[in-house]
């Protein structure tokens, strides 16, 4: 499958939220979404720009896990695109399987997210625990710019730039460590930020 996507920060998501809902957009989930990126400790997928990541989402009726694949990022016409395979898993089991195999954690990213549908597109609120919210829209590129102009978000806004990117203007501009992981938080920064 070909990842397609486009971010930018969200100033008012309860208002963007509304404008979503108000497009015909279709709430499909709503809770938490952690993620865990694994490597080998010599980092042999992050040199090939590989992301093996287990994807955990929580909400009130419980939990469902990922295990994702991307391969190496491209840039065409100014969107982000990645090669992406996916499976569901059990989280525990997964996580216990890719230890025995020498991955190691390299990154953890926690966030609280909206995630809907809009005309062939998925738009995901993301509030981390301390930065920019993010607005990420996937699909196909026609699909993306339609849905975009449905947020009421400038187009400008939108950029095909990798999370680190959105890390370091949010410390520039308020002075601020960004925490994009609940240990953050605590001011346990054992992650880099280039892994995010």
């Amino acid at each position: 499958m070909r990842e397609v996507e486009l971010k930018g920060v969200v100033g008012d998501a309860p208002a963007l939220r509304q404008r979503l809902l108000d497009a015909g957009a279709r709430e499909v989930f709503a809770g938490a979404l952690s993620d865990r990126r694994y490597d080998m400790p010599a980092r042999e997928l992050a040199g090939r720009d590989h992301v093996l990541r287990l994807r955990v989402y929580r909400d009130a009726s419980g939990a469902r896990a990922k295990l994702d694949w991307k391969g190496p990022t491209a840039y065409d016409a100014g969107y982000k695109v990645r090669e992406e395979l996916s499976s569901l898993c059990d989280d525990a089991t997964m996580a216990q399987m890719l230890e025995h195999l020498g991955y190691v954690v390299t990154r953890e990213i926690d966030r609280d997210i909206e995630q809907f549908e809009l005309g062939g597109a998925m738009l995901r609120i993301e509030r981390y625990p301390r930065m920019d919210t993010l607005l990420e829209v996937e699909g196909a590129p026609e699909a993306i710019e339609r849905a975009i102009a449905r947020t009421g978000l400038p187009r400008e806004a939108f950029t095909s730039e990798r999370l680190p990117d959105f890390m370091v203007r949010y410390e520039q501009r308020t002075g601020e460590r960004a925490a994009i992981c609940t240990r953050e938080l605590a001011g346990d920064y054992r992650f880099s930020a280039a892994d995010a």
